[in-house]
């Protein structure tokens, strides 16, 4: 897996290995093992998959303390651009935005820490997956649908 940092301490962009053949292709969507290697300390909770026709635009979501999550975000099938915003006072990046293009040709991901308000616009008709480091919380859900 390649990982390719960004200016936002903890945002993290994902490229897993991919292998191809005759039949098809195989790569490991996340494996906690690599994550522990790389340092990355996050485990997850709950998956979640969600469908949009191109023109949509999802978010911006997050989740407040206690219940606030970490998220690995991709594109499963089309194209998204994925946009978070740093909402963590103490940051340095904090009230800053940040764009990814996550096609499903590339099978990239982001991995978006706590205290990021989340969201995208379909590219094109798009099935988005996700994983959550905690269960959703209504009670604590902000943002802008």
């Amino acid at each position: 897996m390649q990982i390719k940092t960004t200016s936002f301490e903890g945002l993290i962009e994902l490229f897993p290995d991919v292998f191809v053949d005759d039949r098809g292709w195989f790569y490991e969507f996340y494996k906690e093992e690599t994550f522990r290697k790389n340092h990355l300390p996050y485990s997850f909770v709950q998956e979640n998959q969600s469908f949009s026709k191109k023109g949509v635009i999802r978010g911006l979501h997050f989740q407040q303390p206690p219940h606030a999550q970490a998220k690995l975000v991709t594109a499963l099938t089309g194209k998204v651009l994925d946009v978070v915003v740093d909402l963590r006072p103490a940051s340095r990046t904090f009230k800053q935005k940040y764009y990814c293009l996550l096609e499903s040709s590339k099978r990239n991901m982001l991995l978006i820490p706590e205290g990021f308000a989340h969201g995208f616009a379909a590219l094109e008709d798009s099935i988005f997956f996700y994983k959550c480091s905690k269960v959703y919380n209504r009670e604590s859900e902000a943002g802008i649908r």
